[in-house]
């Protein structure tokens, strides 16, 4: 059974976003960073890495076998055109659920049974969790490994924070660092039972 875990390109300051919506052009610069071109399993976009950065994606994208998201991102990005780009299997967290279909199942019920949905779909891969509420919920009910952080040398400021306010943890690591142009890749494993703090 694979990891469960959570990522985002995150600012310094913590932000996978900017004030609404704002900022993505300077946390996913990294993606066109390079002289790497990089072809997304569904073919929907390809994008230009360094060296590291492409043996980062590659490696994050072969291991994961589903993903965990919420009604907003999904909303957000209209369902990916049909399909995530990553080309897994992505179950939808929502009070407001779909029908459900090939790329997408819908889940109005707790974290707990989205990523055990999740987990059925990926196999013997990873299940990967969008930041924010989703992996505030995972982490809260010990369901998350890792934490992937793409941290990208800018400031926002303000915006929406890589995770939402609750119970801070202890994390062991980073596990790998690997620099690029424009980024820094790290992974943490999350540490359950440690002290926590409010």
């Amino acid at each position: 059974m694979g990891k469960v875990y959570t990522g985002a390109s995150t600012s310094i300051d913590g932000y996978v976003s900017g004030p609404d919506f704002s900022g993505f052009d300077r946390l996913f610069a990294w993606y066109e960073a390079g002289d790497v071109a990089f072809t997304v399993p569904t073919g929907a976009m390809t994008v230009h890495l360094t060296p590291a950065s492409a043996a980062h994606y590659s490696g994050l994208i072969e291991a994961t076998g589903a993903l965990v998201v919420g009604r907003r991102l999904y909303d957000f990005t209209n369902g990916w055109g049909g399909q995530h780009p990553m080309g897994v299997h992505t179950v939808v967290l929502t009070h407001r659920p779909l029908e459900d279909n090939e790329h997408f199942t819908f889940i109005n019920g707790s974290i707990e049974e989205a990523v055990a949905v999740a987990r059925k779909h990926a196999g013997d891969k990873g299940v990967g969790l969008n930041s924010g509420e989703i992996a505030r919920q995972a982490i809260d009910a010990g369901l998350v490994d890792e934490i992937c952080l793409d941290l990208v040398p800018v400031i926002l400021g303000g915006g929406t924070p890589f995770f939402a306010p609750g119970r801070g943890y202890e994390l062991e690591g980073p596990v790998s660092v690997i620099e690029s142009k424009s980024v820094t890749h790290l992974r943490y494993k999350v540490r359950y039972g440690a002290a926590e703090t409010d």
